[in-house]
């Protein structure tokens, strides 16, 4: 990030006294930048499940072509992956990178989801208490915070917001978060400030992706070309 940038994000965060009405600004922006991004692009609970797992570490692209040999094999399913070999799960993501590690991820959710709710998902996700299904969800050896809310959200479609290297990346250049602010501070700041509607969090999530990827980068960002440029030069 350039110096100027820097400094212009330590007076914006200086000057934001309505953090829910800015973040809402923020998303607004976006939406009219980017368009309605459709994330997660998945047919099946059980496909989005298996992206937020199989994504750690690598990029999507990859994890693409992991899922695509899944549905070819037609074990895109809890009971059919369950039955699966780990050998035989991890020659099929080998694409995703780490495979072997993914695999007994994907293998230990799976036990969960048979040993706890009979592998229905139906049943998981119809658990009432949000903040014990997280903390069970994350009792899951191999699940991060990240994988976690990406299945709340995308899978289970509950109100949790997903926080990734984009979202601390955008934030905090913009002063509303600390450049060493973990991972449940940087939720708060979204959790704390907007209403928690699913459909909100899932198209939020989505744009900030978009934005970090396209305009938001780790190098060399374009802050000139970039959308929310507006709300620094304030």
């Amino acid at each position: 990030m350039r110096k100027g940038a820097a400094t212009a994000a330590e007076e914006r965060k200086k000057q934001v006294k309505n953090v829910p009405d800015t973040l809402m600004e923020y998303y607004e922006t976006l939406l009219t930048a980017f368009g309605p991004q459709r994330w997660w692009p998945a047919r099946t609970r059980m496909e989005v499940i298996t992206g937020a797992i199989l994504t750690q570490n690598t990029s999507w692209t990859n994890v693409e072509k992991a899922v695509k040999r899944l549905k070819k094999a037609r074990v895109l399913t809890p009971q059919r992956l369950f039955a699966l070999e780990t050998e035989a799960l991890a020659d099929l993501i080998r694409s995703s990178g780490y495979f072997n590690v993914k695999a007994k991820r994907l293998k230990n959710f799976l036990s969960f989801l048979f040993q706890e709710f009979d592998g229905d998902l139906n049943r998981l996700f119809a658990k009432p208490g949000l903040a014990e299904l997280r903390a069970r969800i994350l009792s899951v050896n191999g699940i991060g915070p990240e994988t976690a809310d990406s299945i709340l959200l995308y899978a289970g479609r509950r109100a949790e917001f997903v926080v990734d290297a984009y979202t601390k990346r955008v934030f905090s250049r913009h002063g509303l978060t600390g450049k060493a602010a973990g991972y449940d501070e940087v939720k708060g700041l979204f959790m704390d400030n907007l209403v928690r509607d699913e459909r909100l969090f899932n198209e939020y999530h989505a744009l900030i992706v978009r934005l970090g990827k396209d305009f938001c980068r780790p190098r060399k960002p374009l802050c000139e070309e970039c959308p929310l440029k507006c709300f620094l030069t304030q």
